[in-house]
């Protein structure tokens, strides 16, 4: 097995779930048989969105290459960072060091159109949809990018700051609201499009959803050894 790079705490409960999830997928009788893992937590990272929507200058982008490169330097093999919005600087992360840093959203993307989406519902941060993370690349597959509209993403951005990311309670209902939203200006399903967001359903989405993080797992043990997955 591959050893696995985790650049963690953006925030805390989304890297825990993700350890979680990386951990039960993973085919182990034993202690020994899981993936060797090496995570730096640095939830003092400067906030993504904030930067990226130009309301703070404190860019992440430097903190995110030193960890790249210090995982690389500690053995990892390849990097996953449970944080989307982090995939603004993929870039410099990635030309910072030669080891893969895994993509969960393209990865989600190729599930999208495996399934034939044509429409798909977007709930991430704003920096995330302001950096078109996602639009994009669903746009380059053929894939048409359904947004929540002003209240709608503000009770999403509740959801993960003022819930989530607060170790609160997710307000179902709200959450509901949104989907039924998206779905009814034609989403086929909807993107769990920030790491947070996993937290709704942490014992895996029901059908209707792809949960980022979830793909994320999923691709890291699969690229660390567990080939059929």
């Amino acid at each position: 097995m591959k050893k696995l790079g985790i650049i963690g705490g953006l925030g805390p409960l989304a890297t825990a779930h993700f350890l979680r999830l990386v951990t039960q997928l993973t085919r182990a009788e034993k202690d020994q048989d899981h993936i060797g893992i090496v995570m730096f937590s640095r939830p003092a990272i400067p906030d993504r969105t904030a930067f990226i929507l130009g309301e703070s200058t404190d860019s992440p982008e430097g903190d995110l290459v030193l960890l790249a490169v210090a995982l690389e330097r500690a053995g990892a093999e390849m990097i996953a960072i449970p944080c989307f919005t982090a995939f603004h600087f993929y870039a410099a992360m990635q030309r910072a060091v030669d080891i893969p840093i895994i993509d969960p959203i393209e990865e989600s993307v190729r599930i999208l159109k495996a399934q034939g989406i044509q429409a798909a519902g977007i709930m991430a941060t704003d920096g995330a949809l302001g950096g078109r993370l996602y639009q994009d690349r669903l746009a380059a597959a053929g894939i048409r990018a359904i947004l929540p509209d002003a209240p709608g993403q503000k009770t999403v951005m509740d959801i993960i700051y003022k819930g989530i990311k607060k170790g609160g309670t997710v307000d179902m209902d709200a959450f509901g609201a949104v989907a039924a939203s998206l779905r009814a200006a034609g989403a086929e399903t909807i993107l769990l499009a920030c790491s947070e967001l996993s937290l709704v359903y942490p014992d895996g989405a029901p059908p209707g959803y792809v949960d980022v993080l979830a793909v994320l797992a999923r691709s890291a043990v699969r690229d660390c050894g567990e080939s059929d997955l």
